[in-house]
């Protein structure tokens, strides 16, 4: 199959190296001239995905319509700030035919969409999918074992997603439910960074289990209400993107808040660690989605007040704990 990869930081390549070794034509995109003179010259990323060699069979390019042009598949990889502007330069490129493979996370700010609608918004009657879960770059760039899911608007699309890219060490699972995939994946980064900010603090595997399983209880309830099933939030795209976010030296969410928890600031945080933290982006849009749809979100409202409030990081931690008492789950009943 002819793929176009639109991104080529630590993930766009890991995916190029994956889908170049199962036997696809790969042509990468990056709008950075010097990052493209860099992947032709040395056939890996030396900055964010050092050691992960590029078969000389795969294209490095700065322009968008050869990497567009006659491909069945496009795989969009660049920073969630960036999807709108990216879906719609190149719009004028993208036909009915092709397959457009959403594999960023966030959701948009002003808006509230998710990235899958963005593009969908900017680029009119194509097909949008999403691939998703628990896979950190450095470790699919190794070919470590690694699961996700494809969801798509239809079974054949979704298996044709998991015919591309499964080997023997990525299984792809397939899902219809592309909001559920998509919140998974977008919401799990806020959660990663109040994971982080406790790290910081010296607070411990108690704490670490707390935020995780709170956390996913707080994705679960405002992704129903936006659509998305319940189960979908218990598998690949929910708890376990959100354990391996929490708990992983590669996160960089997880690494901002640690830096946070530490009493740096979040612009102090996202200098040191160099790479775009999508939790700091998709905060406030989950608060006004929480807001607007009546969802109670702890966590994600206490994310917020220490990004853009300056609430110090131990005072965010008594203000969770103190919190009114209540049930665990209000649904069960006493006898």
């Amino acid at each position: 199959m002819n793929i176009g990869v639109l991104g080529a930081g630590s993930w766009g390549i890991a995916l190029t190296k994956l889908l170049s070794e199962n036997g696809h034509n790969v042509t990468v995109w990056s709008i950075d001239k010097d990052e493209i003179t860099m992947l032709n010259e040395h056939r890996e990323h030396l900055t964010k995905l050092p050691g992960v060699k590029i078969d000389e069979s795969v294209i490095f390019t700065t322009d968008v319509e050869a990497t567009c042009k006659d491909k069945k598949m496009l795989v969009m990889v660049v920073p969630s700030p960036f999807i709108r502007s990216t879906a719609k330069t190149i719009a004028p490129y993208v036909t009915r035919e092709q397959i457009v493979v959403n594999v960023s996370k966030g959701i948009e700010e002003n808006t509230l969409m998710t990235l899958t609608e963005v593009i969908s918004d900017e680029i009119k009657d194509v097909n949008v999918a999403v691939l998703s879960g628990p896979s950190h770059a450095e470790e699919v760039g190794k070919g470590l074992p690694t699961t996700v899911v494809a969801g798509a608007s239809s079974k054949e699309i979704a298996e044709l997603i998991q015919d591309t890219f499964m080997t023997d060490y990525f299984r792809v699972y397939t899902s219809p439910d592309v909001m559920g995939i998509e919140l998974g994946g977008a919401l799990k980064n806020v959660i990663a960074l109040a994971a982080g900010i406790a790290d910081g603090l010296g607070c411990g595997d108690n704490t670490k289990a707390a935020l995780i399983t709170r956390g996913i209880a707080e994705i679960s309830r405002l992704g129903v209400a936006m659509g998305g099933h319940e189960s979908t939030f218990a598998g690949l795209s929910g708890i376990g993107d959100l354990i391996v976010t929490c708990a992983s030296k590669h996160s960089r969410n997880r690494n901002a808040g640690y830096l946070m928890g530490q009493g740096k600031t979040y612009k102090e945080a996202l200098d040191e660690v160099k790479m775009v933290v999508e939790g700091v982006y998709s905060a406030k849009a989950a608060l006004k989605l929480s807001v607007k749809l009546g969802i109670e979100m702890p966590i994600v409202e206490i994310v917020n007040k220490i990004l853009f409030e300056d609430l110090s990081a131990k005072d965010a931690m008594v203000s969770l704990l103190t919190r009114m008492k209540t049930a665990e789950d209000k649904d069960l009943l006493w006898k």
